[in-house]
C-alpha cells in the first residue's frame, strides 16, 4: 500500500470513531440537535472525498463498503444540502458507516503497518 492511501484509510478510521460518538447520543438527539447533524454531514461529505481519494488510487473496497456509494452521498449533501432528509443520514451513520468500520479493518491494519513511526 502506497503511503497516501495508507494516509486516506486511517483518516477514515477516525472520522469512523468519531461516527460512533455521534450514534451513541442515539437518534432522539442527532434528530433535535442541528449542530450534529452539520457534525454528521461533515463527516460524511470527509468520508465520500477519501473514498474518492482511495478509488483513484485502485484501492479495492471490501465487502460491505462501496467507494461510488460515499462518492454520491458526499456529492448529494454539498450540492443537494436543501433536500436532505435527516431519517437518511441517520441511517447512514448508524447502520451503513458503522459496519465500515469490520469491513475496513484489514486495510486500517495494513495502512497502520505501512506508515513510519513518525508520521
Amino acid at each position: 500500500m502506497d503511503l497516501k492511501g495508507a494516509k486516506e484509510l486511517l483518516h477514515i478510521q477516525a472520522w469512523l470513531v468519531r461516527t460512533d460518538e455521534i450514534v451513541r447520543r442515539g437518534k432522539d438527539a442527532y434528530l433535535a440537535d442541528a449542530l450534529l447533524q452539520e457534525a454528521g454531514d461533515s463527516l460524511m461529505m470527509k468520508l465520500g472525498e477519501a473514498a474518492n481519494r482511495l478509488s483513484r488510487l485502485g484501492v479495492l473496497a471490501p465487502d460491505g463498503v462501496e467507494w461510488a456509494l460515499a462518492v454520491a452521498n458526499r456529492n448529494f449533501i454539498i450540492h443537494q444540502y436543501d433536500e436532505i432528509n435527516r431519517e437518511l443520514t441517520w441511517l447512514t451513520l448508524a447502520s451503513d458507516l458503522q459496519a465500515w468500520e469490520a469491513s475496513l479493518r484489514g486495510l486500517f491494519d495494513e495502512a497502520a503497518a505501512t506508515l513510519p513511526p513518525d508520521a
